[in-house]
């Protein structure tokens, strides 16, 4: 039989803890709705992870704030005239069938080929790779240039729907993550993310150092995090 989860109610919420063979609690905060988890050593007592908490609870009801505010995508169904954004902008797309398909840019279109009677899920899926493959191409310059500045190496990259917000690092395996949606975001706003995911691998958490790291190296960040925290998801 499975053990109960262990429940933290600290400052009226109710916060799921899990126990990890780490050094130091960690306290994360998820889009959409604020959901809250907690990381923490396996041996910490309860009173010392309540504790500390409560010196981020401003922080925690902070960010829950952000997210409720947030303004949410509208479900897309990838049809004629329907609104679409690319770094910023916007287009009507325009769904045309034939023998080859594509994608073509136009001042004001998105104009994209599909072949006879493609379904909903089959027109999604080639703006999602065309997406994927423009975000890709736009990363790797920003990835190769930040390694040189920050001295760290990015072993592998990754475009994904993410549940985190812009992206995402795991410092020990040297991944990085990109939320696919930053290719709808204006592309000046892609280098901070970027920034902010090669500095986790100089400092994993969002500490007094890695806020300083970020200001050395890319002193605007605060600019670009409140553009793209006011753009939808």
């Amino acid at each position: 039989m499975c053990e109960p989860q262990e429940i933290l109610e600290v400052g009226g919420l109710r916060i799921p803890v899990s126990r990890k063979n780490i050094k130091h609690v960690h306290i994360a905060v998820y889009p959409p709705d604020g959901a809250v988890t907690i990381s923490a050593p396996v041996g910490r007592r309860t009173e010392i992870i309540r504790a500390f908490v409560l010196t981020r609870l401003a922080w925690i009801k902070a960010r829950q704030a952000e997210f409720s505010a947030q303004l949410r995508a509208p479900e897309l169904d990838f049809i004629t005239r329907e609104s679409h954004y690319l770094w910023g902008r916007r287009y009507l797309l325009v769904v045309r069938e034939g023998a080859r398909p594509g994608i073509e840019i136009l001042p004001r279109e998105l104009v994209l080929t599909v072949r006879p009677r493609a379904t909903k899920k089959e027109r999604e899926r080639a703006i999602c790779a065309w997406h994927r493959s423009l975000l890709r191409a736009e990363l790797g310059p920003l990835i190769r240039k930040w390694e040189a500045e920050l001295g760290v190496t990015v072993k592998a990259f990754f475009v994904q729907r993410l549940k985190t917000k812009w992206g995402s690092c795991t410092p020990h395996k040297g991944y990085v993550r990109f939320n696919l949606e930053l290719v709808k975001k204006p592309k000046d706003l892609l280098e901070y993310v970027v920034v902010h995911e090669l500095c986790h691998l100089l400092e994993p958490r969002h500490s007094k150092r890695f806020y300083e790291l970020l200001e050395r190296y890319y002193s605007h960040w605060k600019e670009a995090r409140a553009d793209l925290n006011e753009l939808p998801v």
